[in-house]
């Protein structure tokens, strides 16, 4: 099965915990004695409902406060694939937080209080969404039951995030009005919401096509680390990292960069044994046939297919600098706008585009 990376954004008190609490509770991805710690805790804290949220509010403060300031990883799986879904906070202070969560997703969704509509944050997160190429977006309206599961109100929400979404760069957006707390749309159809024909959230979730997001022609290995036997016995030499590009096999011919460098691929090794390919997002240690010196930050890729070497990058820059400025207080760094940025490097390097 593969494996969906999934992020979830928006404004504050939009539902995000709750979202993935219910995610799993009727997935039944969660054991006996975690549900039996957030209904306690839900009790404790006076609610006549068992608050699902707090299966990924795992800090002190956050059960006080009710607010996400973390990013929480949850993994989860249904016979159809396996997924890894980051809570990310909604408060503009920690927007930064919610970047870490969004950098590595394959799919984010984008929730919306279907009282409040979109708001300021709600566009902030899906414009950072897009900035890290995130290719497939999801607008949940929540709450649809607080307004009467009406569809005149999740058409107007639909037609607004639609018209702003087409300014941004998504392969496709798909909208689904639900209700995290009661259930709806999350994973069964809802039964109060019979003019909507869409699938469930899960249903999506499980069917999303991702293989073509994969750059499966353009061999790209960073190298994060050596690997040598740590007693000093043995000719182990193996090169840690994450495929992000292309299909590396055994008896390739690659080129080291910078150096120039060419070999052949002699292994690929993972935890489970040798594979005979590896690609992206495959985390997989290399063995080459030459003893070639090469480090952290060093990349494998063809001889005849390598990435621009270049001095200048042209890159959008999402700051996030809070220092005070000179006429007054600093201006929260999240709701500085973008930028376009030039800058140079001292020295050649060889380089690829991630995210």
């Amino acid at each position: 099965m593969d494996i969906l990376r999934i992020a979830t954004a928006g404004s504050v008190d939009d539902g995000k915990s709750t979202l993935i609490g219910r995610l799993l509770y009727d997935s039944k991805s969660i054991f006996t004695d975690q549900l039996e710690a957030v209904e306690r805790t839900s009790v404790q804290r006076g609610d006549d409902y068992t608050d699902l949220a707090l299966l990924t509010d795992g800090l002190r403060a956050e059960r006080e406060q009710g607010i996400t300031i973390d990013v929480a990883y949850r993994y989860f799986s249904t016979p159809r694939r396996k997924f890894i879904i980051a809570d990310t906070p909604g408060h503009i202070q920690y927007t930064r937080n919610m970047v870490t969560g969004a950098s590595t997703a394959d799919l984010a969704i984008i929730l919306v209080d279907a009282r409040k509509g979109l708001l300021e944050q709600s566009r902030r997160h899906a414009t950072i969404v897009s900035m890290l190429r995130v290719p497939h977006v999801v607008l949940a309206i929540n709450k649809m039951d607080l307004v009467d599961w009406s569809e005149e109100v999740y058409e107007e929400i639909r037609r607004e995030f639609v018209d702003f979404a087409a300014r941004l760069d998504f392969t496709d957006v798909t909208v689904i009005p639900l209700s995290a707390l009661k259930g709806d749309n999350v994973v069964a159809r809802s039964e109060h919401m019979d003019w909507y024909q869409g699938a469930s959230l899960m249903h999506h979730l499980e069917n999303v096509y991702i293989a073509s997001d994969r750059n499966l022609i353009d061999i790209r290995f960073p190298v994060q680390y050596v690997i040598r036997p740590q007693n000093g016995r043995g000719d182990y030499r193996g090169l840690a990292g994450q495929i992000i590009g292309g299909v590396l096999r055994p008896g390739d011919d690659v080129i080291v960069l910078p150096s120039g460098m060419p070999s052949t691929v002699k292994a690929i090794d993972t935890a489970d044994g040798e594979v005979e390919a590896a690609y992206p997002p495959m985390s997989v240690v290399v063995r080459l046939d030459d003893e070639i010196d090469i480090s952290r930050g060093d990349m494998i890729s063809r001889p005849n297919n390598q990435p621009e070497a270049m001095q200048d990058i042209d890159a959008m820059i999402c700051w996030m600098d809070s220092a005070p400025s000179p006429s007054g207080p600093s201006t929260p760094s999240s709701t500085r706008p973008a930028r376009r940025a030039r800058w140079s490097r001292r020295s050649s390097t060889s380089s690829t585009s991630t995210r």
